[in-house]
């Protein structure tokens, strides 16, 4: 077939699959994969397996896992990233264990056959993400810890590989070691450190949207190719990248929304376009080998990743839809099972009969994962939803800039707040300002842009005495939390210390989590101080108020001269929240916050007998 046939039938898959497969119910991702089987070598023969199919295929799965790391939740990584070890060690560990014993036992493989088909049970490359990706739910806090313990499952599995590797090569010198030790060095250094550096350094010099891209997809490709020279796969070193470029990157950006385009709509597609290839149909009817390995393979597979979803949602208390879904996007693998079947195969570890029924794997187990992510993933969303108009149903926002016209910076800080109801004029000067804080009962927010928003890597929010005091003090904390999970920033709150201690309910409230630091602040007149301590990619975040409320302040009228004065080099916002009195009562709120763990309950019991002391020393 021609080049330009080629082509043509790609698009054509592309176009008419995920309408044909909307139409039927089945997910787009199985179809994909059907498709590549029916026009491959072993049905129809239109097209074979081609060099440019397999990389831009390559280029798709590299991607899937780079989106993975990149919509992470930072906040919520962080908070969870012990949880997500734990399940990686116990998604990895229970599969594998498994497979190991029915290789062995059922199969009748040796150990080392045995432990390196065991390792392809333990891995997962996150192929159904997409799924959850579409329906917005990437922030759940079991997708957080799927995504994070997906980092030790695919680890784990390579390691076992390079051992088994490494068994069945030959001997490896001391200097061949110590190159790979400085190749390891060298990725982990310029993946999680140069390359978010040049990346940001690059988005504060040019902001064309070609560019942009360009430099992203490089940065993504370029980690692949430096974790292959360190002797591990390229997904890895992709997902790593999306997990270091996270704060540049907020998922509502329209540079995010370009490169899910492109993903979704071609490199995705002719990767599982690629898998469906590969899949040797004539093999299955030659002989009941293959099917009774794939048959072992696949029940193997099945009962392991649902015993660890099982035993997850035990130890962190998922919900059944949250189990489901762990199980949907821990059951799926390609990359990983390829590259190990693969790997295996060459080195004479693995039969043909196993490659084969290993293809054949991927194929049910990618159908099964689709479903059941599909299924889990709408309800969550609608239950989510819910929630979220229940939370907005009564925000609404003004947002406006001084001078420079900022209107689609503040539409984005709109879509990365999840603002629903906003509202987005020019303000002439601070004069404009005032005139729309008195005579609109929407909450104000006035924004000034030094550098692109995506490129800030922590929020400074100035927080006034009693502002727990205001109704709008809940709907303030949801702003900041939000726009930190969005860029993945580090917080610093400074506050009054009784007004810490609302905030710090606050950032405990269950599903709202936020890692955040504190800093005394005794009286508005030390915001000027913070003009000494803050520094580069850093936003302020000025949180004022109406006259005649509780945390009014005089001093919040020479916000204007100070912004001018100290901290125009810097973005900054200042909020002015729809202040009315009569708010949640925070001692009634408190009772909805799980009791923290008794080692902190009894360090801040030690550090209030502490301060009790030092006052009486004092007098």
């Amino acid at each position: 077939m021609s080049s330009l046939l080629t082509i043509v039938l790609i698009i054509g898959i592309i176009l008419f699959v995920p309408l044909l497969c909307r139409r039927i119910h089945v997910p787009s991702i199985v179809g994909f994969i059907l498709a590549g089987m029916i026009i491959g070598p072993s049905v129809l023969g239109w097209l074979g397996s081609s060099h440019t199919i397999n990389q831009l295929g390559k280029i798709g799965m590299l991607y899937i896992m780079f989106q993975s790391g990149s919509e992470i939740d930072m906040n919520d990584f962080k908070q969870l990233r012990y949880h997500s070890i734990i399940y990686g060690l116990m998604t990895f560990l229970i599969p594998t264990t498994l497979g190991l014993i029915t290789s062995h036992w059922i199969l009748g493989m040796n150990w080392t056959t045995s432990l390196l088909l065991a390792s392809m049970y333990g891995s997962h490359t996150l192929m159904t993400y997409p799924i959850v990706s579409r329906y917005g739910i990437q922030k759940n806090r079991a997708v957080n810890i799927t995504v994070g313990a997906t980092m030790w499952a695919i680890t784990l599995s390579l390691i076992v590989l390079a051992v088994v590797e490494g068994r069945m090569g030959e001997p490896r010198s001391i200097s061949d070691f110590a190159i790979g030790i400085g190749l390891l060095i060298t990725f982990l250094v310029s993946v999680m450190w140069l390359f978010p550096w040049l990346t940001r350094m690059f988005f504060k010099q040019y902001r064309d949207p070609v560019s942009s891209f360009a430099v992203v997809m490089l940065m993504l490709v370029s980690s692949a190719v430096l974790a292959e020279m360190a002797g591990m796969e390229g997904i890895l070193g992709s997902f790593l990248c999306g997990v270091s470029l996270n704060r540049l990157l907020p998922n509502r950006s329209p540079l995010v929304g370009r490169l899910t385009f492109v993903g979704n709509s071609i490199f995705v597609p002719l990767f599982l376009i690629s898998v469906g290839l590969i899949i040797d149909v004539e093999a299955f009817w030659s002989g009941w080998g293959t099917i009774f390995i794939a048959a072992v393979m696949i029940a193997t597979k099945l009962i392991g990743k649902s015993a660890s979803a099982w035993l997850g949602q035990g130890l962190f208390r998922f919900s059944n839809m949250e189990r489901q879904l762990v199980f949907g996007l821990t059951q799926a693998s390609a990359a990983g099972t390829l590259a190990i079947a693969t790997i295996g195969y060459e080195l004479g570890v693995f039969s043909s009969e196993i490659l084969n029924a290993s293809v054949l794997m991927i194929l049910v187990l990618c159908t099964i994962a689709s479903f059941i992510t599909e299924h889990a993933a709408k309800l969550i969303a609608l239950d989510e939803q819910a929630q979220l108009v229940s939370d907005h149903e009564d925000d609404y926002w003004l947002l406006t800039s001084v001078g420079n016209d900022l209107r689609p910076a503040m539409r984005e800080i709109g879509e990365m707040a999840s603002l629903d109801n906003i509202e987005i004029k020019q303000s002439a000067d601070w004069q404009d300002v005032s005139n729309l804080v008195e005579h609109t009962s929407k909450s104000v927010i006035v924004y000034h842009e030094a550098q692109p928003i995506n490129t800030v890597s922590r929020l400074v929010v100035a927080v006034p005495r009693y502002a727990e005091k205001e109704r709008d003090f809940i709907t303030c904390f949801g702003l900041v939390r939000r726009l930190a999970g969005e860029l993945g920033a580090k917080v610093v709150f400074y506050a009054h210390p009784d007004t810490q201690v609302a905030i710090q309910t606050m950032c405990r409230r269950p599903g709202k989590y936020l890692l955040a630091t504190f800093r005394n602040m005794d009286g508005w007149e030390e915001v000027n101080i913070l003009s000494q301590t803050i520094k580069d990619n850093d936003m302020l975040i000025l949180l004022s108020s109406r006259k005649s409320t509780a945390s009014y302040n005089p001093l919040f009228e020479e916000i204007p001269a100070m912004l001018d004065t100290h901290f125009t080099s810097y973005n900054s916002m200042v909020v002015y929240p729809e202040q009315q009195t009569g708010g949640p009562d925070m001692d009634v709120l408190l009772m909805d916050i799980p009791p923290a763990s008794t080692t902190w309950s009894f360090l801040t019991r030690c550090k209030r007998f502490a301060k009790r002391i030092l006052k009486i020393d004092q007098t």
